[in-house]
């Protein structure tokens, strides 16, 4: 496995850049934050993946997003220039249908959540009821067991901006049942910004839900090991996988779980204070190596 002399990559000699790209055979990469934010493509992040693929190297796309399907997380890509397929995307929407399935459930699914989930669900098979609006009655406590739908057997919560009070009383009345399944996306705080306006994550509303239910949501999104057991099938060498995000909570502690390699870039969540804090107080993961943006890779290797 390589490990840097320095932390910034930028600082490295052509020789340790060159070790640092023999040093993998997969890349698993972020998305907001890493690659795009919104609709908009970070200048050079394109040109780095597809220069990692010009190595030989395999790509996975691996995002905590659960707001589309994988086919449309693909049309994404290529229209911002990435190379990209929808079996290489490997979004929680996915995750949670593949994992709902594979334990051979057969009930209908509560979702807090978007289309994405829910049409990822219907692709396996799997009912679902929750999406869109649930106002708020004038009576917000009139809700009786009459509203619960009986055949639910688990609650999922996702990214919801439809969220709202009867939402969170129907998960956590569902979840009154032991035998429900309590399933999360991901726990992230907020989304990467452009702009000084804090867009919640959600964690959000995983906390919210986890709260009033008294109980704890497995989560399979990163940080968790959910998606490195999914690429065991592929042959994934932990030593040899490089993960690449814009978080030291969820994406570098996520590959740090799983024994992979890590960098950091600040062009996300994770900011350069953000960083020195962390080093600092040493609460969470060091990546291994960090650039201000992926795309400075490009001209690293051209050096």
């Amino acid at each position: 496995m390589f490990k840097s002399a320095v932390y910034n990559l930028e600082e490295a000699s052509p020789d340790k850049i060159q070790d640092f790209l023999n040093s993998f055979d997969t890349v698993l990469t972020d998305c907001d934050g890493v690659l795009w934010i919104n609709n908009n493509s970070i200048p050079g992040s394109a040109d780095a993946i597809n220069y990692f693929r010009k190595l030989g190297k395999k790509i996975f796309y691996v995002t905590n997003n659960s707001t589309k399907i994988r086919s449309d997380f693909a049309v994404k890509a290529q229209q911002m220039g990435f190379i990209a397929e929808p079996e290489e995307i490997l979004s929680t929407a996915y995750l949670v249908a593949h994992y709902l399935k594979g334990i051979g459930f057969t009930k209908k699914v509560y979702l807090i959540g978007s289309n994405g989930i829910g049409d990822e669900l219907k692709a396996v098979g799997i009912r679902h009821i929750g999406i869109g609006p649930d106002p708020v009655k004038p009576d917000f406590k009139s809700m009786t067991t009459s509203d619960l739908d009986p055949e639910v057997g688990a609650v999922v919560v996702g990214f919801d901006e439809h969220v709202s009070y009867p939402k969170f009383m129907k998960a956590a009345s569902y979840l009154a049942k032991e035998e429900c399944l309590f399933i999360a996306t991901n726990t992230d705080e907020r989304f990467p910004k452009s702009s000084s306006i804090i867009i919640p994550g959600t964690g959000t509303l995983v906390r919210a839900v986890e709260t009033c239910s008294e109980r704890k949501a497995l989560v399979l999104g990163k940080p968790n090991d959910y998606v490195r057991k999914f690429l065991e099938s592929f042959g994934l060498n932990p030593a040899r996988t490089l993960m690449i995000g814009d978080r030291c909570n969820t994406d570098i502690e996520f590959g740090v779980r799983c024994g992979f390699q890590t960098l950091l870039v600040l062009t996300g969540v994770t900011s350069v204070k953000d960083l020195e804090r962390i080093r600092t107080e040493r609460k969470q993961p060091l990546p291994d190596v960090v650039l201000p943006k992926l795309g400075d890779i490009i001209k690293l290797t051209a050096s």
